[in-house]
């Protein structure tokens, strides 16, 4: 449609920058600042609050009670200063960062140029045009709200709109000039910026202008134009016909005020504003603010550094366990392993992204649409679809197509409404599951079969229904030597997903697994399990060195991490001695789970944390269910770490479910062919679920959704705070209220040359840790020796306080306090 190459080089640069949140049922953590990420940090955190007026970084007064409070060493803060300016600068930057009085106000340069419109020709195009846009568009992109479908056409958003224009009698547009121009044949970005600003080289300032007035809505259309499979039911959008619609809205206010005879805008105005993307200038400000914040992440880093080089668990391996358990590497897994290995000395457990590396879509049995069970970036090629099940999915009677009608619309009111009200208060006080609830052990039925192995079909999408025994075995070679486990098989294998359970939450996609899209990772638990039990599959693997037992048998579960409950599956096709030691297990794992819910209520106000661990459990699970809890969980909050190593670095820790945990061992993979693969998924996704708490948290108003309590549901695409609002980005206030904005501390144990070997291999990679959005430690596996990675090498780092605190009774601590608790070490029993 448009041939100028100058708005076709805005456009991308738009697109770059406009947030990249796909809809809800899509949910999937991302670098809210990813457009600066080929900056250094800092510089690309100045850059975006100078341009879009954002806090990307926390206040002196915050940083200076953090001081107050310990959570800011002295002694880190003396080391950062002097290696930055030098000894003699220290007092002089002591004294401007502790000390020195600063205007902390930061002015936006996006919106200076648009805003001019009301300064001269005192109109608020804004509040003249965004109702009705915002109306527009998520009636055009409605997944299923609406009672009436808005006539979507196959030829796009403009062409509807043209459409509606010429068919109905009600028309969009106020004006004849906007409607002359909406079907004319030289429609175009440019002739309409032309006639509105008429100065080409405020062009782009403009466009960007305004669009990050609703930076949510242009960025969903920017999201669903690239990746079109975000939507159930398809809609064809652009981001250029969003933005001619728009400026053909501006044009009709304009007009429907002051006649044809208005002025573009440049030549109506005395002086032009700074362009937006002008070279940024440091300032002194922000350069305190980097030594605070470096200060703050590395005195809990040199914490966490200090407690592994404490930690001598190193070089403990289990030689007969008793069980065996693979969880996704997710931090909410972290407390569950500690618990589940202290109740069972003998058991070993790991951590691995939480598809297990089978990567598919799924399509339930009552289904009507495939939905992707593996990372986002990830297209696959497979499909696996449930059959025989047994449960037929349930719905509120009060939810029937015929309360739409007139006569049956009033009886259903008046008769299931006062039912439904009825439960609507009953659930205040007694809150239960029910149809509405997103219950994580509902996303597949646990009778029901799935086509795992290929039998030859394919589906009208040429998607290969089920896995040929070749392609099982890669996977589970894949999986199995990435996280260390080739030999020394237990009796049982459990492979255990995770997703969570709420009710009125818009983010529900965001508390499932990442790994699976935001969907929980039970079908990928049962997938891998048949995979790894096929005896087929078993003789090509030992071929490959890792020969799996015959009495070994691997089975899958899911475990809903806000209720703390776990579900195992296929336990009946295990042989008898098995099913005897599968019982013991359960009787273990759901009393982790006990224990589990005690430590995860410390957070929570509603309930007191020194009850006994079975009552705690079940205040958990039915705050889950409760309509009227904002925390069904606190989700990944106070995420700051990744460990990629095996599993003695961190046994003895206590870290506070702060961390990822991916299991690794190095002597297994000597040149790095198991670790790239394994940093290119953490960077993106640990990455990305860090960053955008980072900034949630920093500016909960511009880069967070801001309370959750206010917001409407937009076309089951988005979230907005009010009936006309725009799409609010990133997480809301309840999920991130306790997190510690800290970078992603990602620590590796591996050889220096290799890790560095390994990152230089992807560019994107390679770029999260150059850049210091995410920091990168090795633990040299020999002498347990630390380098920190610093301008693209390693650099020795030796903790400062090696004085790491030592408990004997974690019950104690947990019931003591709901703040984070420093990294310590576990010496006896921690129950």
């Amino acid at each position: 449609m448009e041939s100028n190459d100058k708005i076709r080089n805005i456009i991308h640069d738009l697109k770059h920058h406009l947030p990249a949140q796909a809809p809800l049922k899509d949910f999937i953590h991302h670098n809210t600042l990813h457009a600066f990420q080929n900056e250094f940090f800092f510089k690309g955190l100045e850059q975006a609050s100078q341009i879009f007026g954002i806090k990307t970084l926390l206040s002196l007064s915050e940083y200076r009670n953090l001081y107050e409070m310990g959570s800011i060493g002295q002694h880190i803060m003396n080391e950062i200063i002097t290696k930055r300016y030098g000894e003699e600068q220290l007092e002089t930057w002591k004294e401007r960062v502790l000390h020195k009085f600063y205007f902390e106000e930061r002015k936006a340069r996006v919106g200076q140029l648009r805003k001019l419109w009301k300064h001269y020709y005192h109109v608020d195009i804004d509040t003249q045009i965004q109702s009705l846009f915002f109306r527009v568009l998520c009636n055009y992109l409605d997944q299923g709200i609406a009672i009436w479908s808005f006539p979507v056409g196959q030829d796009g958003f403009l062409n509807t709109i043209k459409a509606l224009e010429q068919q109905t009698s009600i028309h969009i547009f106020q004006t004849k000039t906007a409607r002359k121009l909406l079907h004319s044949e030289n429609l175009s970005i440019s002739l309409l910026l032309q006639r509105l600003v008429g100065d080409e080289e405020y062009y782009e300032q403009y466009l960007f202008d305004q669009q990050f007035m609703h930076q949510g809505w242009s960025g969903m259309a920017s999201i669903i134009e690239s990746e079109p499979q975000t939507l159930l039911d398809k809609r064809k959008i652009t981001l250029e016909e969003v933005i001619i619609f728009e400026l053909l809205l501006e044009i009709d206010t304009l007009t429907n005020a002051f006649g044809e005879n208005w002025k573009p805008l440049c030549e109506t105005i005395n002086e032009k504003p700074i362009h937006i993307f002008e070279e940024v200038t440091n300032k002194e400000l922000f350069e305190v603010y980097r030594i605070w914040h470096e200060s703050y992440e590395w005195t809990y880093y040199d914490s966490v550094l200090a407690g592994l080089s404490a930690n001598d668990a190193l070089e403990v391996k289990e030689t007969n366990p008793s069980f065996q358990a693979l969880f996704c590497i997710d931090d909410r897994e972290c407390s569950f392993r500690r618990y589940l290995e202290d109740l069972d000395k003998n058991c070993t457990t790991y951590g691995t992204p939480g598809f297990f590396g089978v990567e598919f879509y799924f399509q339930p049995q009552y289904g009507n649409y495939t939905t992707k069970v593996c990372p986002a970036p990830v297209s696959p090629k497979f499909l696996i679809k449930e059959t025989n099940g047994n449960i037929v999915p349930k719905k509120e009677l009060m939810f029937h197509k015929n309360s739409h009608q007139l006569l049956f619309g009033w009886i259903i009111s008046q008769s299931l409404g006062i039912w439904s009200a009825f439960k609507l208060a009953w659930n205040i006080f007694k809150p239960s599951m029910s149809p509405v609830t997103s219950y994580s052990f509902r996303h597949m039925d646990k009778q029901a079969d799935l086509t795992i192995e290929h039998q030859g079909a394919f589906n009208n999408d040429g998607l290969k229904i089920g896995f040929s025994i070749e392609e099982m075995a890669i996977r589970v070679e894949n999986l199995l030597k990435s996280i260390g486990l080739v030999d020394n098989f237990a009796p049982i294998v459990y492979v255990i997903g995770h997703g969570s359970t709420s009710v009125n939450n818009t983010y529900y996609a965001g508390y499932d697994c990442g790994a699976c899209s935001g969907r929980p990772g039970s079908v990928n638990a049962r997938v891998i399990a048949f995979m790894a039990n096929h005896s087929n599959v078993r003789e090509i693997l030992a071929t490959k060195n890792i020969v799996i037992p015959n009495e070994t048998q691997f089975i899958g579960a899911l475990r809903d991490t806000s209720r703390d409950t776990i579900l195992f599956y296929d336990a009946q096709n295990l042989n008898e001695i098995n099913k005897l030691k599968h019982h013991t297990n359960e009787l273990n794992f759901f009393k982790a789970s006990d224990i589990n819910s005690k430590e995860r209520s410390r957070r929570f106000e509603s309930i007191n944390t020194k009850n006994n661990e079975k009552d705690i459990h079940e205040a958990v699970k039915s705050r889950s269910v409760s309509l009227f809890e904002p925390r069904p969980e606190y989700n990944h909050a106070t995420n700051t770490l990744c460990i990629v190593g095996r599993r003695g670095l961190t046994k003895n820790l206590f870290l506070d479910r702060r961390s990822f945990l991916n299991s690794y061992d190095y002597r297994i993979d000597p040149e790095g062919k198991y670790l790239l693969p394994i940093l290119n998924a953490i960077a993106p996704v640990c990455g990305g679920i860090n960053l955008e708490y980072f900034f949630s948290r920093t500016d909960n108003q511009k880069l967070g959704a801001g309370t959750k309590l206010a917001h409407n549901v937009m076309g089951l695409i988005g979230v907005a705070n009010g009936i006309d609002g725009d799409l609010r980005p990133g997480l809301p206030s309840q999920m991130i209220e306790i997190h510690d904005p800290m970078r992603l501390l990602v620590i590796v144990e591996h050889y220096p040359n290799i890790i560095i070997d390994v990152i230089i291999q992807n560019s994107s990679t390679y770029e999260w840790f150059d850049n210091n959005w995410i920091h990168l430690v090795c633990i040299h596996p020999e002498t347990k020796a630390f380098y920190r990675f610093e301008s693209g090498q390693f650099i020795p780092y030796h903790p400062t306080n090696l004085k790491v605190q030592k408990i004997q009774d974690l019950t104690k601590l947990i019931e003591s306090t709901d703040r984070n608790i420093p990294v310590m070490l576990l010496k006896n029993e921690i129950l």
